[in-house]
């Protein structure tokens, strides 16, 4: 079957689905575009739409935004598309048997992780918490969480400066330009889905605001890649007094005798004391405020601290 030939039904949501929607509309034949229903959004709660549907109205595709899939209605209006194959990117609901089982080539995944590493919701901040290498896998997607097999895998390097941000934009777009290669050789017989190694299996759990809080009984060198994994968000944080205090970049130093959670001053710099080192604070926002290096913020502050200096 020819690329133009492929009736694709896509399901996406967020910034990481679209260089896939961009890849997918200009390689194949996109019938059809799945996504979340509207939903408020800032400060004012105004109704907004979500990238992928914003890309696919650009495009002139016929959109469907069904509250839930498990709706007989939503299952009705995806069959009259007549889908060779549904691909999925970040979507946000789990698709049960009746979903995947309905394109004659299945469901196809784009997942930002190479697993079976960092199954789940949130395999980015995970490996850049945890790893020196991520990529992205294209999968046939089976009823389990992210436990499909296996049709093509790319790996990329974390470096020390890299963030969350910076990351998914990475793999977003390795990840259009795996399927694109990826699909036509599956569809054709000459790429077949191998299956997971199941003991090298973890996972990555969808993460909550409250999980950026610095725990200052860690290294500060582990401070620092949570720091970088947690941005944009959940972002990362500690007190200042009563204030809550995001930190956006920070690096670790080595301190012999720091203190868990008590406040130093390296060079012009504001810097928490951890378990193991220092965590110098190079980027920082004070709640209500705009975000402020962390020497501006030192400089307008007067009880960061009173007994020593690093």
């Amino acid at each position: 079957m020819r690329g133009m030939d492929l009736r694709v039904v896509f399901m996406g949501s967020p910034d990481f689905a679209l260089p896939t929607l961009a890849a997918l509309n200009q390689a194949f034949n996109v019938v059809g575009v799945v996504t979340q229903p509207d939903r408020p959004a800032g400060r004012g709660r105004k109704i907004q739409s979500l990238p992928v549907k914003t890309l696919a109205q650009a495009y002139g595709l016929p959109i469907l935004q069904p509250p839930s899939l498990k709706n007989p209605q939503a299952v009705e209006q995806i069959q009259t598309l007549l889908p060779d194959v549904i691909v999925v990117a970040a979507f946000g609901q789990i698709l049960k048997e009746y979903i995947l089982q309905l394109p004659k080539y299945g469901c196809i995944n784009v997942h930002a992780s190479l697993l079976p590493r960092w199954r789940g919701a949130a395999p980015v901040q995970a490996a850049i918490l945890h790893d020196e290498i991520s990529g992205v896998t294209i999968m046939k997607m089976d009823q389990g969480l992210d436990t499909g097999p296996i049709l093509s895998q790319r790996s990329t390097p974390i470096t020390d400066e890299m963030t969350a941000g910076m990351l998914f934009d990475r793999l977003a777009q390795m990840g259009a330009e795996l399927l694109v290669e990826a699909l036509p050789g599956y569809v054709q017989g000459e790429i077949h889905p191998r299956p997971q190694e199941e003991a090298q299996a973890t996972y990555a759990p969808q993460l909550r605001k409250e999980d950026g809080r610095l725990d200052f009984n860690q290294p500060a060198a582990f401070l620092a890649r949570q720091v970088r994994a947690y941005n944009p968000w959940p972002s990362s944080y500690g007190y200042f007094d009563r204030d809550l205090l995001k930190i956006f970049q920070a690096h670790a130093i080595q301190f012999a005798h720091a203190i868990p959670g008590k406040r130093y001053v390296v060079g012009t710099k504001p810097a928490w004391g951890t378990q193991n080192g220092l965590l110098v604070l190079d980027e920082v926002q004070v709640a209500g405020k705009t975000r402020m290096a962390g020497d501006v913020f030192l400089h307008g502050t007067r009880d960061w601290i009173d007994e020593e200096e690093a």
